[in-house]
């Protein structure tokens, strides 16, 4: 897990859940294999209506049409970040498509746990609202380490809950890498 990260922000609102995250029907895709996993990249986040993504218009894509990568880095979300089904191909697709970080006031559980146990993504707790104080396209840097956000677009910086306890898990790479590490597993 790098200390910081910065990238494109791709801001989306409240209640955003794993179906509009990857939907259902890309679900048939193997994850495990390469030539098959690269479309949950391609496909994520094409579930989220149109007028989610932070501009007016809304006509904004996460992963261009026809790509399989982002140009966005840090997701934006508002309350309530990956409720629906337990999934674990939502974290999966956003982190194929090149996200590295969600940063959300709070999430569904299973959500958060996928993002930790899987080693897909960095799922932050903002400790204030930033859906209304950043926007898609605003350039913004993950400082782990500090706690906080800064949106190097408008200058301002916001606080980050701690990561606690899934620090060590996340920093492993996920929790069978961290099973490893602790000598769990062989």
């Amino acid at each position: 897990m790098p200390a910081r990260i910065t990238g494109k922000a791709f801001v989306l609102g409240d209640d955003v859940d794993t179906d509009q995250i990857i939907p259902a029907h890309y679900l048939s895709y193997n994850p495990s294999l390469p030539e098959e996993r690269k479309y949950f990249g391609m496909y994520a986040m094409s579930g989220v209506p149109q007028g989610q993504s932070g501009l007016p218009r809304g006509d904004v894509r996460f992963v261009p049409e026809g790509q399989f990568k982002s140009p966005y880095t840090v997701v934006i979300g508002g309350r309530n970040f990956g409720c629906g089904s337990s999934r674990e191909h939502a974290p999966l697709a956003m982190a194929e498509a090149g996200a590295q970080v969600v940063v959300a006031e709070f999430y569904a559980r299973i959500f958060f746990r996928n993002c930790v146990n899987g080693g897909y993504l960095l799922p932050c707790e903002s400790a204030q609202r930033l859906v209304d104080q950043i926007k898609t396209g605003d350039e913004v840097e993950v400082d782990i380490d500090q706690g906080r956000l800064t949106n190097k677009t408008t200058g301002k910086t916001f606080a980050l809950k701690p990561l606690g306890d899934v620090k060590p898990i996340i920093e492993a790479g996920g929790v069978f890498n961290y099973a490893r590490q602790a000598g769990m597993l062989k």
